[in-house]
């Protein structure tokens, strides 16, 4: 077995801190459900024991859709609470992201290889760690009480953990986790509800939706000649050229993409997550569109008026020769795909009241694609709610929901207390999962107090686990 040291930066107290991880690989069956369980993949985990001492907690963040490192490079709150509480830092990746892929480079060539990517199994996954952990020198003196992080897509599996193997977390911190995100628990619309309100409401001065919502007619009418797609290709800069109407689909798709992530990262500090970005790129994104009501029935106008703004996300360092609307290389968007074809079917639509192009939800048209992209058809679609509860979770314990109000995902999201033990926190001024972020002087009032929230009830669960 192979170890290597990772340097993680965080934020704390405006001073950049450096915590060295050492990488871990477990040998993990490749399929739980299976009476031979003979075959075996290597998962990745990072572990940190700086201020971890005998006997005290593990602090364990279930791995998202992409590499571990990604994460904790954004997840500084967890340090900083271990030093408050001695614990062990481990942050476990998911499978088939990053490097803990289970057939190699076959693991996304075929439905066979790639059908083992699962919540059900990557939940697993973590329990094995755990165990892994629980049986070596960590837990020499007894079973270590383990308190799971996590957020959206990692903040579900840390509440559906708790849910369903309790006996081997005692309590989740799920940040931004739109669990009721699934068909009948939330309408369809909401996501790109929210999206809209965040852009309308972050310029004081102006409704910057409006001429976000102008766009997209604009860019359908310049590009139905090639003359057309040429002039935006190089008005734009774009690194791929459109030249086809397939291209003029998907290089809308990719805006909408990019200006929900910058909602979704509308931090008050510069951060280099999914994109490198200033503070509240919302706003600066919408003070290049202020002047929009002086072009907005000139498309060609219009659509030169969001070369600026969309530089704050495409090039922001300034340093690109093209501009690409692309996620970052360090999220699996095809494994993500892949389970969004299969159990994580979350609907969505966009209606006449948002800023996006009319758009039903369509199952149907779903399935078509998926069946395309990868051979499988989604699930029953009540066959998440039935196995992690849906909106019934009052047998559950020892949860806490966060959410920001300025998160597109908070729509699907628990936003008010269930029971005494499974609490909800509510961030007006947070964006996605802003509180697992290292602290920040730009903070605002409402993540510091959700913060506290999260350890005084992590200090609880562990005063009922110790007596």
């Amino acid at each position: 077995m192979k170890y290597y040291l990772v340097i993680l930066f965080c934020y704390m107290q405006n001073v950049q801190c450096n915590y060295t991880f050492e990488t871990k690989y477990a040998d993990i069956v490749i399929d739980h459900f299976s009476y031979t369980r003979n075959d075996t993949f290597k998962l990745k985990y990072l572990i940190n024991e700086t201020f971890w001492s005998d006997g005290n907690p593990v602090f364990f963040y279930t791995g998202n859709e992409g590499d571990i490192e990604l994460f904790a490079q954004n997840t500084g709150f967890i340090m900083e609470l271990a030093r408050k509480f001695s614990a062990l830092v481990v942050y476990c990746e998911h499978r088939y992201y990053g490097s803990s892929l289970p057939f190699g480079n076959l693991s996304y060539t075929n439905p066979k290889y790639l059908g083992y990517l699962s919540s059900e199994q990557a939940l697993l996954d973590f329990v094995d760690v755990i165990d892994i952990l629980q049986k070596s020198k960590y837990g020499s003196d007894g079973p270590l009480p383990v308190i799971a992080f996590g957020g959206s897509y990692g903040g579900m599996l840390s509440a559906w953990m708790r849910i369903k193997y309790p006996a081997s977390v005692l309590g989740a911190i799920a940040a931004s986790a739109p669990i009721w995100q699934f068909t009948n628990l939330t309408p369809c619309g909401i996501f790109n509800l929210i999206t809209t309100l965040v852009y309308a409401s972050t310029p004081k001065t102006f409704d910057c939706s409006v001429p976000i919502k102008n766009l997209w007619p604009a860019i359908r009418r310049v590009t139905k000649t090639s003359e057309g797609m040429a002039w935006l290709s190089s008005t734009w800069k774009l690194c791929d050229n459109i030249t086809k109407p397939a291209d003029v689909d998907k290089l809308i798709d990719d805006v909408i993409d990019a200006i929900v992530n910058v909602a979704m990262m509308n931090y008050p500090y510069p951060t280099n997550f999914v994109a490198e970005l200033p503070a509240y790129p919302v706003s600066a994104i919408c003070s290049n569109l202020k002047d929009y009501k002086t072009y907005l029935k000139d498309d060609k106008k219009l659509i030169t008026s969001f070369v600026k703004a969309f530089d704050i996300y495409t090039n922001y360092s300034g340093n690109a020769n093209c501009n690409s609307f692309s996620g970052t290389p360090s999220l699996g968007d095809t494994g993500w795909d892949f389970q969004s074809c299969t159990e994580m079917v979350m609907p969505m639509c966009s209606e006449e009241n948002d800023m996006f192009e009319t758009a039903p939800w369509d199952i149907q048209a779903v399935s078509e694609q998926c069946l395309k992209d990868f051979g499988v058809k989604p699930r029953n679609p009540s066959e998440v709610i039935l196995q992690y509860g849906g909106k019934n979770l009052k047998y559950a314990s020892n949860i806490v929901f966060s959410n920001g109000l300025l998160d597109p995902w908070s729509g699907g999201g628990v936003l008010s207390n269930i029971t005494r033990t499974v609490t909800a926190i509510v961030i007006p001024e947070g964006a996605h999962h802003l509180d697992l972020r290292g602290s920040n002087p730009a903070d605002p009032p409402s993540v510091i107090r959700a913060r506290k929230f999260h350890a005084d009830s992590i200090r609880g669960w562990l005063q009922d686990f110790y007596n």
